[in-house]
């Protein structure tokens, strides 16, 4: 990423990628990386925005995990208020708190057994996003109070068609020595997997019904073969935001029959 992003009050924008690179028996495959929100309140106490994105999140699939004192130290001129944690803490985290319930620990799986990453390895802003930095953080408040001009993209499918990206992700896969590969959702598919098996574009080619969701495909890459587990996006199995029922659906039959065949 050659050009330099900048959030609202001036954080830079940041790579975020896997830290551990030690040896894993799984590979989580996502989608873009998030960001840390803030609830902006002006100088009277009143809300402004009640998530505003302020920074790239400290580590892969965050948990939101220290996000007060990340704000914190956010510092924004004293006449436009303060920044503070959410008043609904469910807002910074909730995929990374999703994976750890919803997709580690039904596979008997830890963070310490996983090798993590996006395909696109920057946070994006989607449109509502986009909506509130525009009305509140505008030119006049920038150009009055010399602030940093929020520069972060929204969301473009597009930037997810990259030769060198995918070679970064496969080099990573690797480097993991994992022989699992979790691809969350139609994107990881569609921009990774099927430039290695043709077969399968998006998740519902893998099976939409409860026998065939989340069911293990042996699938070559780049010489090797690998087992692949294809789930929703935790999006879908979380309920967040905008979701589709039928997956979140299918996903918690898988959950509850990994459970059942722990005890069996």
């Amino acid at each position: 990423m050659a050009e330099r992003y900048y959030f609202p009050f001036g954080q830079e924008l940041r790579k975020v990628e896997q830290k551990d690179r030690s040896p894993k028996r799984a590979f989580v495959l996502g989608v873009y990386a998030s960001a840390v929100h803030a609830r902006w309140v002006d100088k009277d106490g009143n809300q402004v925005v009640s998530a505003l994105a302020v920074a790239s999140e400290p580590e892969i699939f965050w948990r939101g995990d220290n996000a007060d004192k990340i704000i914190s130290g956010i510092r924004i001129p004293e006449e436009l208020g303060t920044l503070t944690v959410p008043k609904d803490s469910r807002l910074n985290g909730p995929s990374g708190r999703a994976l750890d319930e919803k997709f580690l620990k039904p596979l008997s799986l830890t963070r310490g057994d996983v090798w993590l990453c996006d395909l696109l390895p920057y946070s994006r802003v989607n449109e509502n996003q986009k909506k509130a930095i525009d009305n509140y953080y505008t030119q006049d408040l920038i150009r009055n109070h010399n602030l940093t001009p929020a520069t972060i993209p929204v969301f473009d499918k597009k930037e997810l068609n990259s030769p060198s990206r995918r070679e970064e992700i496969l080099h990573e896969l690797e480097d993991s020595k994992a022989d699992t590969l979790i691809p969350l959702g139609d994107l990881p598919i569609y921009w990774f997997l099927r430039f290695f098996d043709k077969r399968y574009l998006r998740l519902a080619q893998f099976g939409k019904t409860p026998d065939s969701y989340g069911k293990v495909n042996p699938i070559n890459i780049n010489g090797k073969s690998y087992k692949v587990i294809p789930l929703c996006h935790p999006r879908q199995a979380d309920r967040l935001g905008s979701s589709d029922s039928k997956w979140n659906s299918l996903h918690n039959q898988w959950i509850r029959k990994l459970a059942e065949e722990k005890i069996n």
